[in-house]
């Protein structure tokens, strides 16, 4: 390690192929302490020696793997599991006053928005992006070395490692004082290493938190009535959502800032509940109308006359004509989903079909043969 910072004499242009070695040696903090402290001289007013084998680069995130305590060949149903289970857990209305699980919170939302999401967790997997979805590696340097002097103008003074930049070509060190050649900024430094420096903080923008999705199933009367269900969100907020009377099939109910939680002082985001109405025995749904295929005897499609039809709100009498087929529809008017969201009280379609007796009987095959001879038709001409 010592023959790679032996002193030189000023003009280090034989060490220029050895920039990406030297600098790869600077993932190892300990050892750039005093290879940094012998190459570099510092000057401050007063002299302060700097603790690189002490200091902390940055905040450095854990594995989101690790922090959610699932397996890299994990599905992704596992991860939202192993995710919600934890922020239930370590969720700030659950743990009042404690800063540890508000800590351990959003840690496990952060290893959340790389895992839980595909495109992420794909860059992550591959090495492109880190814990927190920066991208990995040098984003460039400049001209005049790996570390060169800013900030100070000519023959100014401006001591310490505040006054450093990193940058590529010529030189690795610039002259720790004075002679207008720049300075190394530490937080470069920590950049460097995946942290977050000091001008990205004093930079960052607030952010918008993600919106949370989830699925509600209801009944259909309920749909009609209205009701209320607790939802339990990804983020590990249980809430008790108002579902309004008549809303439809896929409908989405949003709630504002209910979401993740935003990020520099950014809002959170919403939360999107997607309304499902449950199948239903005989009723089927489309958009605001209702369709019913109604049961009716050989006679009834026949002769026609009056038959009860259920409805949501209970059975009501309707007109059948005589020669009824299951080719024709009839109205309800206002039967089908009760009003609401700015639209009128669906309607109810109705469908007859015809159903044979359960026990043959003779009579009526002599007569359907009688029919077959003397009266043929043929339903099926329009089919080609």
């Amino acid at each position: 390690m010592a023959r790679w910072w032996r002193p030189r004499p000023v003009g280090l242009k034989p060490l220029a192929p050895l920039w990406g070695p030297i600098v790869l040696r600077l993932l190892s903090v300990r050892s750039c302490a005093g290879a940094l402290c012998h190459h570099i001289k510092v000057e401050t007013n007063p002299p302060v020696p700097f603790d690189w084998a002490g200091a902390k680069l940055g905040s450095f995130m854990r594995d989101p793997y690790s922090v959610l305590g699932v397996a890299k060949s994990a599905s992704a149903d596992e991860v939202k599991k192993a995710f919600r289970k934890l922020a239930k857990k370590h969720h700030p209305d659950q743990n009042t006053g404690d800063p540890k699980a508000q800590e351990k919170f959003a840690e496990v939302s952060s290893a959340y928005e790389i895992l839980g999401d595909e495109k992420k967790r794909a860059q992550f997997d591959r090495g492109e992006i880190d814990a927190e979805g920066k991208p990995r590696g040098f984003e460039g340097f400049g001209a005049g070395g790996p570390f060169r002097r800013g900030g100070a103008g000519a023959g100014g003074a401006g001591g310490g490692f505040e006054n450093f930049e990193f940058n590529a070509g010529g030189s690795p060190f610039g002259r720790a004082a004075g002679g207008g050649r720049g300075g190394f900024d530490p937080s470069d430094f920590f950049d460097l290493f995946g942290g977050r420096g000091r001008r990205q903080q004093a930079n960052a923008e607030p952010q918008r938190g993600p919106d949370v999705v989830e699925n509600v199933i209801i009944s259909l009367p309920d749909a009609v009535l209205g009701t209320s269900v607790r939802v339990s969100l990804p983020n590990g907020k249980t809430l008790d959502v108002a579902v309004p009377a008549g809303i439809e099939d896929g409908k989405q109910i949003r709630l504002k800032g209910q979401g993740q939680p935003g990020q520099a002082g950014g809002p959170a985001g919403d939360a999107m509940i997607t309304v499902k109405i449950a199948r239903h025995p005989y009723f089927r749904v489309e958009g605001h109308d209702l369709r019913l295929d109604l049961p009716i005897t050989l006679y009834e499609a026949v002769l026609g006359g009056k038959v009860q039809v259920p409805t949501l709100s209970g059975k009501v009498e309707m007109s059948l004509p005589a020669g009824a087929t299951g080719g024709k529809t009839m109205r309800l008017r206002g039967k089908g989903l009760p009003a609401g969201d700015g639209k009128a009280a669906g309607d109810l379609l109705v469908t007859p079909r015809i159903m044979m007796p359960e026990q043959a009987s003779a009579e009526l095959e002599d007569l359907m043969r009688h029919w077959q001879t003397t009266r043929p038709y043929d339903p099926r001409k329009d089919l080609g």
